[in-house]
């Protein structure tokens, strides 16, 4: 991949977008608001991700493959995204989203709001209905800082000029590795650590904070 002058990370489900697309996955079969309890402890970090991902994607056995249409039109880019992409890439940047979430949905969004590179989970699919299972490693924790890492040194970018924005427990790890840490949207626990809260649910307001 050609070089950049930095690199920033995006978390997906409440950063990139407004969403938790597992939730709205699970809507498709009356479960959302179970799967949504559970989301809530994951990403307040009360319970280990991976385990909570694999119990959460079982519930969603079942449902047909076409339901990514009626959950793609259901998502909400989160206000500003767009203003900080283009402002990342007017400066040479890159802009890089790995997600807890899944590539069924980011395969269609990442491109449409001009991200550069994505990662995330894949479902597990037999005879066009979702098995329960995710397919291949798990996007977790350490798989997030592994991507900043990995995603850094493809561009290269020192990893004192790469900025990692999240919401959740397991936006931690790469949020600590990164030059930057931002809290957006972000719950208590990862306030509290992040080097920088931005309070209100505009990705614009991180524009400024660009190298």
């Amino acid at each position: 991949m050609p070089g950049a002058r930095f690199l920033v990370v995006l978390d997906a489900d409440s950063t990139l977008i407004r969403n938790e697309v597992i939730e709205l996955i699970a809507d498709e079969v009356g479960r959302g608001a179970e799967v949504a309890a559970a989301t809530e402890a994951a990403m307040r970090g009360e319970v280990d991700f991976a385990t909570s991902l694999r119990s959460r994607v079982a519930a969603l056995r079942g449902i047909p493959v076409s339901a990514f249409a009626r959950v793609l039109a259901r998502i909400e880019p989160t206000p500003g995204v767009h203003a900080l992409i283009a402002a990342v890439h007017a400066r040479g940047g890159r802009a890089a989203v790995v997600s807890g979430g899944f590539h069924e949905i980011l395969d269609e969004l990442a491109p449409a709001l001009g991200v550069d590179v994505w990662r995330a989970n894949r479902l597990a699919v037999q005879g066009g209905l979702l098995s329960g299972s995710v397919d291949g490693e798990i996007v977790d924790a350490a798989g997030k800082a592994a991507a900043l890492r990995e995603w850094a040194a493809s561009f290269g970018v020192p990893m004192s000029r790469t900025i990692a924005i999240g919401d959740g427990a397991n936006d931690l790890l790469m949020m600590a590795e990164a030059g930057l840490g931002i809290a957006f949207n972000a719950k208590p626990a990862v306030r509290a650590q992040a080097d920088l809260v931005v309070g209100p649910v505009d990705l614009a307001e991180i524009v400024p904070l660009l190298p």
